[in-house]
């Protein structure tokens, strides 16, 4: 045939050299603008985290701290679930937290453990952080407080001085988010940043706390008392219930005193400190309010249950001896003065309503002991 062949599918037109060129150049310039893309992504990340890590180092007090942690960090890192872990192997974290008025509940991904064991979760590291899917039998109590469960999870120890505090725990719905091949380097500083943190602000609540403290049984101080009763009588007002109030002196000190010494005098102070302390709640108040006086506080309870509270604290003084530190052990008892501030009873000044409720329960312990001690008496 005559003329030029047609072009075939197979051998398609070559295209000359400035084609090529503009062709490469174009390829170029695309990947150019993804790696400048990515390049203003990972700034805008950096920039966004290294916010987040000034917010929570100027952090001065731990519900700061703590709301920094939850809302603040899931937005910079976008992320679908984070959750705190703190070890609080004696309870006092959770009481000093308490005491000083701090509403736990707000916080429902902050968890508190007595040890590592309640995690049932022995081959997670302590050391090193933790990345990869999310698995049901090893993570389970990291992530027991959301509903949903997250696809890929890094488990990051907080550690102060070679010591285990907790962990904070970052989820993801996208199974590719966290990987077991991922280095972590930077979750890991992330972990000792948040570490200190809270270590300052613990300490620094500690501070405050002891200046609210006595510091012979380690209970609330008459100051901290008398602060926390005016708080309770307002709460109670704007909530709907009522309150009770215990005032408790112990029997016959002086002769605890002059028998085995002031030692003595204060092995049995601590002791009934901690034996009263032990049957409350976290969400009461226990203060000793001097000498051998203490003051409770019972939120959101009618007479019957003070009654049963009172009684039940008579019984672990008056039925089993304390020992004695430098040997020994002695008996001793307890007599309780016992009021309540119903819903409807409580109007009016509020600094009135706290000082006549103190002042019947005193009423009311004073008639204990004119009848006889180791009772309790109700006004």
């Amino acid at each position: 045939m005559d003329g030029a062949a047609p072009y075939s599918a197979k051998h398609p037109p070559r295209l000359s050299a400035m084609d090529e060129l503009r062709l490469e150049n174009n390829m170029l310039r695309s990947r150019l603008d993804d790696i400048l893309e990515h390049a203003h992504r990972n700034q805008n990340i950096m920039e966004r985290h290294q916010k987040f890590e000034l917010q929570i180092i100027g952090a001065s007090h731990f519900i700061e701290l703590i709301t920094s942690i939850f809302s603040s960090l899931a937005e910079t890192s976008e992320l679908d679930m984070v959750s705190l872990i703190l070890l609080d192997p004696r309870q006092d974290l959770q009481q000093m937290l308490t005491d000083l008025r701090i509403n736990l509940r707000e916080f429902p991904h902050m968890l508190f453990v007595r040890s590592e064991r309640e995690l049932q979760t022995p081959c997670i590291s302590s050391q090193k952080p933790v990345l990869g899917p999310y698995q049901r039998h090893l993570y389970e109590q990291f992530f027991r407080s959301f509903s949903q469960k997250p696809a890929s999870v890094a488990l990051i120890p907080l550690i102060r001085q070679g010591r285990l505090i907790g962990y904070l725990n970052l989820g993801s719905f996208s199974a590719d988010r966290f990987l077991s091949s991922m280095a972590t380097d930077f979750i890991q500083r992330l972990g000792s940043i948040i570490a200190i943190c809270l270590e300052n602000v613990i300490n620094n609540e500690r501070l405050t706390y002891i200046g609210l403290t006595d510091p012979l049984t380690n209970v609330s101080n008459r100051r901290y008392v008398e602060q926390r009763t005016l708080e309770e009588i307002g709460r109670a007002r704007r909530q709907g219930y009522g309150i009770a109030c215990m005032y408790l002196d112990i029997d016959f000190f002086k002769k605890v005193n002059d028998q085995y010494g002031h030692q003595g005098g204060d092995d049995v102070l601590c002791e009934v400190a901690r034996r009263i302390k032990a049957e409350l709640r976290l969400s009461d108040t226990l203060g000793r309010f001097g000498g051998e006086e203490f003051v409770v506080l019972l939120i959101n309870a009618n007479l019957q249950d003070a009654m049963m509270v009172a009684e039940r604290i008579r019984r672990s003084i008056a039925e089993k001896a304390f020992p004695l530190s430098e040997g020994g052990s002695c008996n001793t008892s307890i007599s309780i003065g016992l009021t309540t501030v119903s819903e409807k009873q409580n109007h009016g000044d509020e600094v009135i309503v706290a000082k006549e409720m103190i002042s019947r329960a005193d009423r009311a312990l004073y008639d204990a002991k004119r009848s006889g001690r180791n009772m309790v008496r109700c006004e």
